[in-house]
């Protein structure tokens, strides 16, 4: 269990709920000052009344049994309220109140059964003659409030159960010390003693009272106003304790009668903001956290342990029929994060969620397993049912939905493993379903059941991420070079560097399946910035030779892109190279940009450094020409795919003409991509198309041959 810190008594959220303006509190305090002279008038008043009339004053020192009585009640409230036991649950300044009102208490209740002897067995009625007890707790009281704020929120050295013991004990033993001086000294002496007593415990209170005002109207601490609010009236006790020393009777049960108000203050809200307000919190921080354990925080579905525990019950009951687990996942939510933030992904996740819940149905249940992973349990269904349960719930999607302020499309990809035949426990039903889906994904379907082969398939993946990182360890991957011509002469205009794997044992492997899995895996940064070190340095060496200058382009990943250090990364490295950065241009995707503000500001950091910028693939993204044209770049990229078709199809024929029109208009270079034949050429040249790259002039080579066929010839042969 994480420890949850309590909010004790000093502290608490500091907002307009928890703390009281500077001007109410000031009109409390004037209001308390007048009131000390209201009493003592009235106290003057009632005892001149009923001395005159003759009445007997017994009536005083039993009402003020009744008011001792709520003291000691209020102190042992608190102080029995937190045991050793209990003492554990609480916080700091709480464990230091509990003390304080054991320490109060003990001396109250010492005063409770001095004066319930007195009255008992005294025939006249006055004084108990232990008065100077009530300002002893006074005095304890007050110097203790001052403590309990002052020191810091730390345990303290002296064992926590033998201050709760300790206290209590110490304040009786002060007090069967005054005993002892009230018995060794003379009366007049002693009355000397009584009220110096008193003295210290009114001037306690008051500067306690005011140190407590000031640290409020600083810290603006609610529970030091409440302190403040008891100092007070303790204040006012004592002064009405200096009149009782003359005239004993109202003035004594009115200044009783303050402390159990002033106990009963602190008791009131202290208790709350002591003891149980932070117990309250505790308990609902354990709730939290029993949830949060079983229950998704953003989506409130149940998660990956609920639905372990939710299957494994289930398949341990001696269950004999079928289950069918489908796994859920977000098509291109990773784009969706990416684009629009993560307010519009949780978003996203909050509809998906609702959506399926309402969709249930009989005993199915849904989870969230995790990022954009939904399962549901489909009882008694077996793999048939599952396949058309998961179509129905896949329609419900068809429909667009409001995220970040624009309507989106969201496709899920679902997979389908059945109990017993694909796993017989939580955890192997989860792995077919999560095999399944992957591989809808990758292959663009829907729905996909769960088959063997699908294992080996997760299995080879993992296996070849592992492969990727040693390979990236032991330098398996190596570059080769694709020239780019001049569609006008043929001469070579450029170069760009191309990542090939050289695997072990499998051998050649195909970027297509390589790089995917680097983007997947975080492996794209650091192969990225080899490609990038590599290429650059291959360049500076082919310049050292002798070659003519030619400008390397160099193909950066969407992570790369978003690193905001990479522009100084790169013109350090150029300068440990001795590259000048004009023969370097770095190719971009239209998806970069879709952030134009964070793009912008990192192309702009490009372009200070001299570097030369392309898009890459122009054409299949959805940049947008409003701001395109404002963009820092040099060049476009016609995508093969437009390229390829340009002699058969009139629509991809209109669109290499109409990105090479605009690119004009922009004064932007144009690059065709995939040029295979002459008749692609000549509609390319005729388009005023700069450059070409395709199979036509030649395939990527590795260095050595590139450097042969190129670099020793300015045109073609």
């Amino acid at each position: 269990m994480t420890k949850v810190r309590l909010i004790d008594f000093m502290t608490s959220q500091q907002d307009g709920s928890e703390f009281m303006h500077t001007t109410p509190a000031i009109r409390q305090l004037k209001l308390y000052t007048f009131s000390v002279f209201l009493l003592v008038l009235a106290c003057e008043a009632v005892e001149m009344f009923f001395y005159a009339a003759g009445a007997d004053s017994r009536w005083a020192p039993a009402l003020s049994l009744l008011t001792a009585c709520f003291s000691v009640t209020a102190c042992l409230t608190v102080y029995f309220h937190a045991t050793p036991l209990f003492d554990r649950r609480i916080g700091s300044y709480s464990k230091r109140m509990v003390k304080l009102m054991g320490a109060a208490g003990a001396i109250e209740l010492l005063y409770l059964l001095t004066h319930l002897y007195a009255f008992i067995t005294e025939t006249k009625p006055g004084s108990s003659g232990t008065e100077w007890l009530l300002s002893l707790a006074a005095l304890v009281y007050s110097l203790g409030l001052v403590l309990l704020f002052a020191l810091p929120d730390r345990q303290g050295r002296i064992p926590g159960r033998l201050m709760y013991f300790g206290l209590p004990l110490a304040a009786l033993a002060a007090a069967g010390l005054l005993f002892f001086v009230r018995s060794a000294l003379p009366a007049d002496q002693w009355s000397g003693v009584e009220r110096v007593l008193t003295i210290l415990a009114l001037a306690g209170a008051g500067i306690a009272a005011v140190h407590l005002c000031v640290r409020y109207v600083r810290l603006r601490i609610k529970a030091l106003w409440v302190a403040v609010q008891s100092l007070g009236i303790v204040a006012i006790a004592q002064i009405l304790m200096l009149q009782a020393a003359a005239s004993p009777g109202v003035a004594l049960l009115i200044a009783s009668a303050l402390h159990a108000l002033a106990y009963a203050v602190l008791v009131s809200q202290g208790l709350r903001l002591a003891i149980a307000e932070p117990l309250r919190e505790q308990r609902q921080a354990e709730d939290r956290i029993e949830f949060l354990a079983y229950n998704d925080e953003l989506t409130g579905l149940p998660n990956r342990r609920s639905l372990y525990a939710r299957l494994n019950t289930r398949l341990e009951e001696a269950y004999s029929g079928k289950t069918a687990l489908m796994v859920l996942n977000i098509n291109r939510f990773k784009t969706i994060n990416d684009s629009l933030g993560y307010e519009a992904g949780d978003r996203l996740l909050g509809i998906v969620s609702e959506t399926l819940q309402s969709r249930l149905k009989g005993s199915e249940e849904v989870f969230r397993t995790g990022g954009d992973e939904f399962a549901v349990v489909l009882p008694e269904s077996g793999g048939e049912e599952a396949m058309h349960r998961a179509q129905a719930l896949l329609e419900e999607f068809e429909r667009p939905v409001n995220v970040g302020g624009m309507e989106h499309y969201v496709a899920l990809s679902a997979g389908i493993s059945v109990y017993p035949e694909d796993g017989h426990a939580a955890d192997g039903l989860l792995q077919s379903a999560d095999a399944a889906v992957h591989l809808a994904k990758e292959q663009g379907s829907e729905v996909k059941r769960f088959s063997k082969g699908m294992t080996m398939i997760a299995r080879e993946k993992l296996i070849l991420e592992s492969d990727l990182r040693k390979g990236l360890e032991r330098g398996e991957f190596f570059l080769e070079y694709q020239p780019k011509m001049s569609v006008e002469n043929g001469g070579i205009l450029g170069m760009e560097a191309l990542v090939r794997w050289n695997h072990p044992t499998r051998g050649p492997v195909s970027p297509g399946e390589f790089i995917p899995l680097a983007e997947e895996c975080g492996l794209i940064v650091p192969l990225g910035e080899w490609v990038l070190h590599e290429a650059c340095r291959q360049n500076k060496e082919w310049q050292s030779k002798g070659y003519a200058p030619l400008c390397m382009s160099i193909n950066l990943s969407i992570r790369q892109f978003r690193q905001p250090r990479l522009a100084e990364q790169i013109g350090q490295m150029l300068e440990e190279i001795g590259l000048d950065p004009q023969y370097v241009e770095l190719e971009i995707t239209e998806s970069m940009t879709v952030d134009k503000d964070a793009a912008f500001e990192q192309l702009k950091r490009f372009k200070q450094l001299g570097l030369h910028i392309s898009i890459d693939d122009f054409g299949t993204g959805y940049s947008s020409l409003h701001y395109l044209k404002n963009m820092p770049i040099d060049r476009l990229k016609i995508d093969r795919s437009f390229v390829s078709e340009v002699m058969s199809g009139e629509s991809d024929a209109a669109i290499v003409s109409t990105i090479a029109s605009m690119a004009h208009h922009l004064k932007l270079k144009v690059t065709a991509e995939g040029v295979e034949n002459e008749e692609q050429l000549a509609f390319l040249r005729s388009q005023r198309c700069h450059e070409a790259q395709g199979f036509l002039f030649s395939r990527p080579v590795p260095a050595g041959r590139f450097e042969r066929m190129f670099l020793q010839q300015k045109k073609l042969g």
